[in-house]
């Protein structure tokens, strides 16, 4: 066990401590907590920010480089992002909670194959991550394929994401997941989803092998942060309380009411999660009620629209990007304003639909 007293601290070079010391302890607002020896001093311990700096001269290591973290940057050392102290190292002062920027999206038509035998790569928690729109419409979102094939305790910790939406789905198999404000854990099967609003808690606790779910993140690169003093879970249900103005949105298969899809031929299960993101984002799952032959040409005006198909097989053709037959596993995006049709579905084909915005027109183009 590791003795409370037992402390660290990073050294750093200085040709002069007494030029460093204004500039730690005025400049950068630390406080002196050693200085030695008192004729000539050769070593000066300053502490601050979280941070216990041994300034030493003529230590051998590199001069460095330090980055502070203040919710008030543009006051912060005058103002300054970007300061040298007169022992070489460099200080960057940045803000402690940047705004999330939305990249604009760079519209293309997709289809990822599962048959193409994308790599799967090694991510978070020893989770298999199968990227299935490698452009990332130029950084605007993240979709993945996720799996676990030896199921059991998931290694993961309480943590959030700072991030503008967030999409669970439940394409194979069961996980096990607490909320935070949401009461105690509960399992997620197929074919249900959850939306995790910006910077909610939460944690992976339990997997069926073989478990598989799509990911959808907005947008593509965004940080995960660990909180280290939240328990889950951490008290009642609290379902009105809003993170960022986004509700937590839990979907259930079981019992969903199916309405006519945006497609004609098509009726699709509304999950709720339009209304609980206020817009931002919908998702639906849709398949054939009816299967005319040559199916419909459609254009609509979402700025993205992906499809992951979840069972069966169908044709997608779009107006200059050719005829493609799809799958279970394939993944497709089809850009606004361009002209497509879904058709020759099998009786058994399902579609999960994500769009952004989550309410949007799609109109014939026959």
């Amino acid at each position: 066990m590791t003795s409370p007293d037992t402390r660290a601290e990073m050294r750093l070079p200085s040709r002069d401590i007494r030029e460093d010391l204004p500039f730690y302890t005025g400049t950068l607002g630390m406080r002196l907590e050693q200085i030695f020896p008192a004729d000539d001093p050769a070593v000066a311990v300053v502490s601050g920010h979280g941070l216990r700096l041994r300034l030493e001269r003529g230590a051998p290591d590199a001069p460095g480089t330090l980055r502070i973290l203040t919710p008030e940057p543009d006051v912060f050392a005058g103002g300054a992002r970007r300061l040298v102290a007169p022992g070489g190292t460099v200080v960057e002062i940045d803000h402690a909670d940047p705004p999330l920027l939305l990249p604009d999206t760079e519209h293309a038509f997709s289809v990822r194959r599962l048959s193409d035998s994308a790599p799967w790569v090694i991510g978070r928690a020893g989770m298999h991550y199968r990227d299935l729109v490698p452009s990332r419409l130029g950084g605007a979102i993240i979709a993945s394929h996720i799996r676990i094939p030896d199921g059991g305790p998931v290694p993961d910790m309480v943590h959030y994401h700072t991030i503008g939406f967030q999409l669970i789905f439940c394409h194979r198999g069961w996980v096990d997941l607490v909320y935070e404000d949401q009461g105690p854990p509960f399992r997620l099967g197929a074919g249900d989803c959850v939306i995790q609003p910006p910077e909610i808690r939460h944690r992976v606790l339990f997997a069926s092998d073989n478990i598989e779910v799509v990911e959808i993140g907005v947008p593509a690169e965004h940080v995960t942060t660990i909180d280290h003093e939240m328990e889950l879970p951490n008290g009642p249900a609290r379902p009105e309380r809003r993170f960022q103005g986004q509700s937590f949105v839990l979907h259930r298969e079981e019992g969903a009411a199916w309405t006519p899809f945006r497609l004609p031929g098509f009726e699709a299960r509304e999950t709720g999660i339009a209304e609980g993101t206020g817009g931002v984002a919908g998702v639906q799952v849709a398949r054939p009620t009816s299967l005319p032959e040559g199916g419909s040409w459609t254009r609509h005006d979402a700025d993205i629209l992906f499809g992951f198909v979840r069972e069966g097989s169908a044709r997608l053709e779009a107006e200059g990007e050719g005829l493609h037959d799809i799958a279970q596993g394939d993944a497709f995006t089809i850009p606004p304003g361009l002209k497509s049709r879904l058709f020759d579905a099998s009786a058994d084909f399902e579609l999960l639909e994500v769009a952004l915005p989550g309410r949007f027109e799609t109109v014939s183009a026959g």
